[in-house]
């Protein structure tokens, strides 16, 4: 899918501006799903780095970049993996424009695609369903973190430890959800700089044991070497294809904001870390067992620097969860569900909080939370791609007041409330996806080119293909 993308006012890109007294760092962010008018945008679009660097520094992407190796890859066929699957961040940066264009989070964008009614749904899902599931992950991920750093302590780590740790961790992220966007923006550039600085130097003893040459000793070949690259591609390309909110976190930028810089900015944020920190996981997956990586990380650090490291992955976590709390507040919004955007944040953590706690403490339901998200990549492709299709043909014009208004007068009504463009192309695109699969089952494409999982660039080509044809074929493709 090429587009160009619209730049109207690239000198505008690093004006200064000054956030008004309503979206300071210390107050409680007032506006939710509403339109944020222009005398209260603010900010530069280079300020978007930090906000996805933060999010991406993480223990997740040490996790997957070690499993490329366990999936039976060599080192530089892991590392190429990691590459091509973090270009999907550009496509983050594509959605990321439409914020400053429509000065409405993507929750309410989605409405020019879906219509009033059908934008609901997608919000259920898409939005806050997935959002809240994948808190509750790298929440339970953090826990273990924390709970070895308290061991190291002396401390007994019973349940109720247990149940004290995961609702501290919950607190601080949902603080910081609360206060919202401006403190998500002060905040997170110093998150980057000591996460930096911590995975600097669990980078320099990675390097000091890892084997350049790697390559495991029955090699891959044929259909199952294309089959395991295009596997290892879709699980990297799942994260920055879950951040389909990434106007969340620039609306609140100056109509007049470059689009090229909002793109550059938000894609290199997510890009840059992502590929460092996969990489490192490969890297340590030559010189040691990363089935357990929090374990085998530690046999190579320094003794002191083991709790900075347990600190670090806790740190984190709470910078991805804070940007997932956030969105998956606007999405209950969104739903029609008339509360604050503050409170909806609180509702989703105390979601996500006892999905954990039941989980560590009762029964294995994050294991089937965590199966059941791998086959998002089946509806997150196309939904990702429609959107990005519908900035290309509107030329990223969108009408922000207009998208407010949620009655049948409203010009994203279409027909009782749906747009069947957007339904049938998303329809379309899911299932071509799910006949292509190859994870927890096998669709019968996928089955008969010998298990290659081609689900995520044919859900993508057929949803943003249907898409363009049912707009284009509507006669008014860059309008309402």
């Amino acid at each position: 899918m090429a587009f160009t993308i619209p730049d109207p006012h690239p000198r505008d890109q690093d004006a200064p501006t000054a956030p008004p007294d309503a979206e300071r760092a210390g107050r409680i962010e007032a506006h939710g799903i509403d339109h944020i008018p222009e005398s209260e945008r603010h900010g530069r679009p280079r300020e978007l780095f930090a906000v996805w660097a933060a999010a991406n520094v993480n223990y997740l992407s040490l996790v997957i970049g070690g499993a490329l190796v366990l999936m039976g890859l060599s080192l530089w066929q892991a590392l190429a993996v990691i590459v091509v699957g973090n270009l999907f961040w550009l496509l983050t940066g594509v959605l990321a424009m439409s914020g400053p264009a429509a000065g409405a989070p993507s929750e309410v964008i989605t409405r020019a695609m879906y219509g009033v009614r059908g934008n609901r749904v997608n919000n259920a899902v898409t939005g806050w369903m997935i959002s809240v599931c994948y808190f509750a992950l790298n929440l339970a991920a953090a826990a273990s973190a924390a709970f070895a750093l308290v061991a190291k302590t002396g401390l007994p780590t019973n349940t109720a430890v247990k149940i004290l740790v995961v609702l501290a961790i919950a607190g601080v992220t949902l603080t910081i959800s609360v206060y919202g966007h401006a403190l998500i923006v002060k905040l997170y550039l110093p998150i980057t700089l000591a996460l930096a600085a911590v995975f600097g130097v669990v980078a320099y003893a990675v390097l000091l044991h890892a084997d350049f040459g790697y390559s495991p000793e029955a090699r891959l070949s044929g259909v199952g070497l294309w089959a395991t690259l295009l596997a290892g591609v879709t699980v990297i390309a799942a994260g920055p294809l879950s951040y389909t909110t990434s106007a969340d976190f620039s609306r609140y930028l100056p109509r007049t904001a470059s689009s090229r810089a909002v793109v550059g900015w938000t894609a290199l944020g997510g890009f840059l870390p992502s590929v460092a920190v996969c990489s490192l996981g490969a890297l340590a997956a030559t010189a040691v067992d990363m089935t357990d990586p929090q374990t085998a990380l530690e046999r190579i650090l320094p003794g002191w620097f083991t709790p900075v490291f347990l600190l670090a992955l806790v740190l984190g976590t709470i910078a991805i969860n804070a940007l997932t709390a956030y969105s998956a507040g606007l999405a209950l919004q969104a739903v029609g569900v008339r509360i604050r955007r503050s409170l909806s944040v609180i509702v989703d953590g105390a979601v996500a909080s006892g999905l954990t706690l039941y989980a560590l403490l009762v029964s294995n339901f994050l294991d089937t939370v965590s199966n059941v998200l791998q086959l998002t990549v089946i509806l997150l492709g196309p939904a990702t791609a429609l959107y990005a299709t519908d900035i290309a043909l509107r030329r990223n014009r969108y009408d922000g007041p207009a998208l407010m208004d949620e009655s049948p007068a409203s010009p994203f009504w279409y027909s009782a409330g749906v747009n069947a463009a957007g339904a049938l192309a998303l329809g379309a695109g899911v299932g071509a996806a799910a006949l292509c699969v190859n994870t927890l089952y096998t669709g019968p494409i996928a089955a008969a080119l010998g298990g290659v999982d081609l689900a995520l660039p044919v859900g993508i080509v057929v949803t943003a293909g249907c898409y363009a044809t049912l707009r284009l074929g509507s006669g008014r493709p860059s309008v309402r």
